[in-house]
């Protein structure tokens, strides 16, 4: 998935204003305790983000975009 795809994915799960802070601040289990920004810093690939987003917020994050 490209970086570009993904920023459209998380703004569209959680809304233009939140996801850029939702991004830094919160922690995922799934990527080791870090925030998604740090992973994607680390060179974690975008989809294994996007995957732990999805498993962390199955409720929030539409079918359509899983």
């Amino acid at each position: 998935m490209r970086l570009t795809d993904f920023w459209q994915r998380l703004e569209q799960a959680f809304g233009v204003a939140y996801a850029r802070s939702f991004a830094a601040d919160h922690s995922f289990s799934g990527l080791g305790g870090r925030t998604i920004n740090e992973a994607i810093a680390q060179g974690v690939d975008t989809a294994t983000v996007w995957r732990a987003v999805v498993a962390a917020y199955p409720d929030r994050v539409p079918a359509r975009l899983r």
